[in-house]
């Protein structure tokens, strides 16, 4: 018999966390509100990966705040159950926010190029509130910013959370002409796991046989102008189905870690993506993928996913960027450093290119 309680109490002091800190992350993520029933063995992964998380992301979230010039509108719902009151059947997992550049608004028109962002978390850690700090960074540089949630794990699979986004992206193509943006200036952005859903959603917008693969019917449509994978996770692809094929780009522990913290059934009904669609190579050389701004860092741990990505689209001459600083003596930046500390100069550098390279690209 589970005793989630105890789990939860052994895991709080390994990182360090008391119930005011945990209770204040509810802001942003959930803790333990959806884990009951959860198999014990899946326990200190999903536990390991939100709760250390949390402890890096607690002293970062009193930074977050809206700045003088960025309009907010929170808790828009995408699907008729999007809100808070799980009593009701309301999702969480259904609701996006929205920030815009006061001056656009004011202005009026429709020229403002769009970026709709997917937030990362191991596909089970984290809600849009993660990245208002990265979103509103972005929207100071010029761009509507469309956030997204998305039911996590063990909410939904993987499967499930692609779907979510596709009903996120029909309602924002939907909603467009209510906002002063060009409709014809839409870019996709995500980082980490929230990456890899950029890619497969690119994957499931620009194939047929992807979108098929994924159980996606109806594709948003979008057209998307570009788009922005932040030190994503590109190597979910099984074992089994890589077989002898391995490539530089592909780490077998990825998916096996994954399996570990989210269970096998996280994967269930991907038989026919994979590995065709779930692996960086397979991506860029199966897919006709829009121009990508693809970033990362030299102490990102998954550094080597995204140049696989960069090396796989130099090979097919298709048009990207990318962007890889390498961190200064006695310093840091990891992984999604320009999500977590948009402040710092090699994650405003990163915003500055990212902005030349989607304003060339509309």
């Amino acid at each position: 018999m589970t005793n989630l309680a105890e789990i939860r109490a052994e895991y709080a002091a390994k990182f360090g966390l008391t119930e005011d800190m945990l209770r204040n992350a509810e802001r942003w993520t959930e803790t333990t509100g959806d884990l009951d029933g959860v198999p014990e063995e899946l326990l200190p992964g999903m536990l390991g990966m939100r709760f250390g998380a949390i402890a890096a992301d607690t002293p970062r979230s009193e930074l977050w705040h809206t700045p003088d010039g960025i309009d907010e509108i929170n808790d828009l719902a995408y699907l008729p159950d999007g809100g808070y009151d799980k009593a009701a059947g309301q999702c969480r997992g259904h609701l996006l926010d929205l920030y815009l550049p006061h001056d656009a608004v004011l202005r009026g028109g429709r020229t403002l190029p769009v970026y709709i962002d997917i937030h990362g978390g191991g596909f089970t850690y984290g809600y849009k509130e993660l990245n208002r700090n990265f979103n509103v960074h972005l929207a100071e540089k010029g761009f509507a910013v469309f956030s997204l949630n998305y039911r996590p794990a063990p909410q939904t699979d993987l499967r499930g959370q692609l779907a979510d986004v596709q009903a996120a992206l029909r309602w924002v193509k939907a909603h467009l002409a209510d906002y002063p943006v060009d409709p014809h200036a839409v870019f996709l952005t995500g980082d980490s796991a929230g990456g890899a859903l950029t890619l497969l959603t690119l994957a499931i917008e620009n194939s047929a046989e992807a979108a098929a693969a994924f159980g996606v019917y109806e594709p948003s449509g979008i057209g998307f102008a570009g788009a922005a994978p932040m030190c994503g996770a590109y190597s979910s692809a099984s074992l089994e189905t890589m077989g002898r094929k391995l490539t530089v780009g592909y780490d077998p522990n990825r998916r096996i870690g994954l399996e570990q913290m989210l269970g096998v059934g996280f994967f269930d009904g991907l038989g026919a993506a994979d590995p065709k669609f779930l692996t960086a190579e397979g991506l860029a050389f199966n897919v006709d993928l829009p121009p990508l701004f693809i970033a990362t860092c030299g102490d990102d741990f998954l550094e080597a996913d995204n140049l696989a990505l960069a090396t796989a689209l130099a090979r097919q001459g298709a048009d990207f960027e990318l962007f890889d600083p390498k961190p200064r003596r006695h310093e840091t930046l990891g992984h999604v450093y320009m999500i977590g500390m948009p402040w710092l100069e090699e994650s405003q550098e990163c915003l500055d290119r990212l902005r030349a390279f989607s304003y060339d690209r509309c």
